[in-house]
């Protein structure tokens, strides 16, 4: 904050009780204990959190006569980031807004010192104009825009005389678990840079000579830091405490789960350890229930596919099964299916493992192998628990497609998942298990394949497609784009994209955000790609006569099945995604 003088901070006191955000009574009992001590009107106030550093900067930025602007909600674009080096940056606790007619913009705690400016100024070789900002608002900038790991090294630095040898690391001293060690305070520091990037997963991976983490954000893994070797035993050590793990066991793998509060927000956290060559991996996956929508149409359901799906669970009884590779959002898409038919009416009781998002309202329970306890085991429980609705996380034999087979004739409504790659190919796979065509045939509501692409971001330009772009487009969508200005606006709705564009041979409009540090490769967020097959009598008929799955898709391409790769295509076309993007994900469907 600016250097003040008594005046001045007399007039800053003035201004905040003229705006009715300091209480009179109050300022001026404080005012007769400073007089006393020679202490500050104004950081006796912060102290006692009846005004905050918002409230004072903004104050102090009339008073002193610059102009004021509030961090929290801004966005700066990467090539304006990096006008000042981080480090610079950082020591001077300034953070660059944009430039305009050669000026550079720049906030700053403390805009009366001079050799800060200065500094600056001469650093880029030209003038900057200076806007008054807290000090947590530029901080938090500062982190936001650098992955500030702060906390992390000033970790590493305390925890170096603790730190043991790479041949001791099977040693764990007492300092090691101690609550508020250093090395407590980098996993906080790890973790809340975690939950603010969005990140599903953290992978701390230990080399010959480092640590290195990495972060999978919208599906991709990213490095983010690299750590000593020696801070390796301490920093697994912690983890496993919290998740109640052995922590003098290196040999065999370890699983386990525990909850953090980051930033007001709760996160249920599952933790993988598995002994690797250079010592121990920690693997965390991250469930953060409220920033994933639990809504099937924001994500990302649209058309023939959302009207397959609202007509199956609508169904008294039958089978809801969803597939696709780990990480594709099947467990999301059950959750959402769920919300949909969740009511004070019927009992709704899940089998999973874990329970990733705990829901009000529904029964959930998690699976114990050790004890028993196993989706078998469960299911037949559940049966007898007078269920209208039954979730079971995942299909993995024989014995559990059986039952939940069983459960869908007896009139529950089933859902499940299976790993394969496509809507059509859970159907041969049922049958891998042992299950009779004709009990398929008679059960199954509707099969859903997914895979998750990434968004382009809300900052994004348009461009041209390619000659290969435009006759891939052509070639996979091209029967479904609307042949005539006439027909946008119906075809648009029937098939839930909005705003497709013409059929056309010259090229289409396209769009691929900004590549920022803030969103890696243009993107930001997450979309599912979804195709459903519904099992109506034509289809029976297929699986009773044992056809191909080829043969079911081809079928039901005809009822107007969308496939995910067209679906993705729909889906660059309308702007939410990109051409590379699809093809990544969805490179192995036709």
């Amino acid at each position: 904050m600016a250097t003040l003088t008594k005046a001045a901070e007399e007039r800053i006191v003035g201004l905040l009780l003229a705006e009715g955000l300091a209480d009179s009574n109050l300022v001026l009992n404080i005012k007769n204990e400073t007089d006393a001590s020679g202490g500050s009107v104004l950081a006796e106030l912060k102290k006692r959190g009846a005004v905050n550093d918002e409230m004072v900067s903004h104050a102090t930025a009339i008073i002193i006569g610059v102009p004021y602007v509030e961090l929290k909600n801004i966005t700066i674009e990467q090539d304006i980031l990096t006008k000042i080096p981080y480090d610079a940056q950082r020591r001077t606790m300034a953070v660059p807004l944009g430039e305009k007619d050669g000026v550079l913009n720049v906030a700053m705690v403390d805009v009366t010192n001079v050799q800060n400016t200065d500094y600056l100024s001469n650093l880029l070789g030209r003038p900057i104009r200076v806007w008054m900002s807290s000090e947590r608002g530029v901080r938090e900038m500062l982190e936001k825009n650098h992955g500030d790991f702060s906390g992390v090294t000033e970790a590493v630095r305390e925890s170096s005389a603790e730190a043991v040898p790479v041949e001791e690391q099977q040693v764990t001293t007492a300092k090691t678990i101690a609550q508020d060690s250093p090395i407590s305070k980098a996993l906080n520091t790890i973790l809340s840079y975690a939950v603010r990037t969005k990140t599903s997963d953290i992978h701390i991976e230990p080399l010959e000579n480092s640590l290195i983490i990495r972060n999978r954000i919208d599906g991709v893994l990213r490095r983010v830091m690299e750590l000593p070797k020696s801070v390796a035993p301490a920093l697994v050590s912690r983890i496993k405490i919290l998740a109640n793990l052995k922590i003098d066991e290196h040999r065999i793998p370890q699983d386990g789960q525990f909850a953090v509060v980051v930033d007001d927000k709760e996160v249920d956290l599952r933790i993988a350890t598995s002994p690797v060559t250079w010592g121990e991996q920690v693997v965390i996956r991250l469930l953060d229930k409220s920033g994933t929508s639990m809504n099937i149409e924001k994500m990302g359901m649209t058309g023939h596919a959302l009207r397959a799906v609202k007509e199956g669970i609508k169904k008294p009884n039958g089978m809801i099964l969803t597939s696709g590779p780990t990480g594709s959002g099947k467990s999301t898409t059950l959750y959402a299916l769920i919300q949909e038919i969740k009511s004070d009416e019927i009992n709704i009781v899940t089998m999973e493992d874990p329970v990733e998002y705990k829901m009000d309202g529904i029964n959930q329970i998690q699976v114990n192998v050790d004890a028993g306890l196993t989706f078998a085991a469960g299911l037949r429980s559940i049966l007898r628990q007078d269920p209208d609705a039954v979730m079971v996380g995942e299909i993995r034999d024989g014995e559990t497609a059986s039952l939940a087979v069983q459960a869908a004739l007896t009139g529950h409504l089933v859902f499940s998942t299976l790993h394969t790659n496509s809507a059509a190919g859970i159907l041969p796979r049922l049958l891998d298990m042992g299950i009779e065509p004709f009990l398929l045939a008679s059960t199954l509501n509707v099969v859903i394949g997914q895979r998750l692409v990434r968004r382009v971001t809300e900052k994004h330009e348009l461009y041209k497609s390619s000659e290969i772009e435009t006759k891939s487009i052509n070639e996979i969508v091209g029967p479904h784009l609307p042949k005539e200005q006439s027909e946008v606006a119906a075809i648009s709705e029937d098939l839930g994209y909005p705003g497709l564009p013409v059929r056309n041979d010259d090229y289409y409009m396209l769009a691929r955000g900004m590549d920022t540090k803030e969103t890696p490769g243009g993107y930001k967020g997450r979309a599912g790609l979804y195709e459903t097959i519904e099992v109506d009598e034509d289809i029976q008929k297929l699986i009773v006569s044992h056809s191909t799955s080829a043969e079911i898709m081809r079928l039901a391409r005809e009822k107007g099945t969308i496939t995910m790769r067209e679906d993705g295509i729909l889906k660059a076309l309308s702007g939410i995604t990109t051409i590379d993007e699809v093809n990544r994900v969805a490179s192995d469907i036709t």
